[in-house]
């Protein structure tokens, strides 16, 4: 899969973020994720993500989703005022990558490692260079994608402990991804997996 084809799943996404060097860095990041990401399951096991992230491309379906619920509640003006406009920009950045590597950097294994959160944090650090975002930018990022997991931020299988999200923006992060494998929470998606909005209609 061309860097190209992968940038293009999100362009709906895009239009969410403001500023533009935060959009060419979005692209960037989006484009540069492994191509196993753009196909498979949001989960492995089937047990944690409503039905429409399962299947060819559900993954990519539970970020989008994540990122709808983000632009929404940001929308709001009650909920969205404690965030500038850059951090809600950040938010949208680190929803659109915090699965980017769910499965490993080449998908060895055929189940969610439990530190992705971490590979995918590491993973902005080590394209600060390519990036247009400064060093607080980079770090609101990485630490909102470290913690994304919330409360479950260890595992019987792993020596690895998830730091568990402390400043707002990293909470925020959290909840729209919590919001967005709650199996009771149902989404419409067109035929190119973009989340269907009847408002817009």
């Amino acid at each position: 899969m061309n860097e190209k084809d992968k940038i293009k799943i999100f362009e709906n996404e895009y239009l969410y973020i403001n500023d533009e060097d935060l959009k060419k860095d979005a692209r960037y990041l989006v484009g540069h994720l492994p191509d196993y990401f753009f196909k498979v399951d949001a989960s492995s096991t089937g047990k944690y993500h409503p039905k429409y992230a399962a299947g060819d491309g559900g993954l990519s379906r539970h970020v989008k989703s994540a990122c709808k619920f983000a632009y929404e509640l940001l929308s709001n003006p009650i909920i969205g005022k404690p965030y500038s406009q850059r951090d809600k920009d950040l938010i949208i950045i680190a929803l659109l990558i915090h699965d980017g590597l769910k499965y490993g950097k080449d998908k060895k294994e055929n189940y969610t490692r439990f530190d992705h959160p971490i590979l995918a944090s590491e993973y902005v650090k080590e394209n600060k260079d390519n990036l247009k975002m400064n060093d607080e930018d980079i770090e609101k990022v990485s630490s909102a994608v470290a913690s994304h997991m919330g409360p479950w931020n260890t595992n019987n299988y792993s020596p690895v402990i998830l730091p568990i999200p402390k400043a707002p923006m990293e909470k925020f992060v959290h909840m729209c991804d919590y919001l967005a494998s709650r199996r009771f929470i149902n989404l419409d998606f067109d035929e190119n997996s973009n989340v269907i909005d009847e408002s817009k209609m």
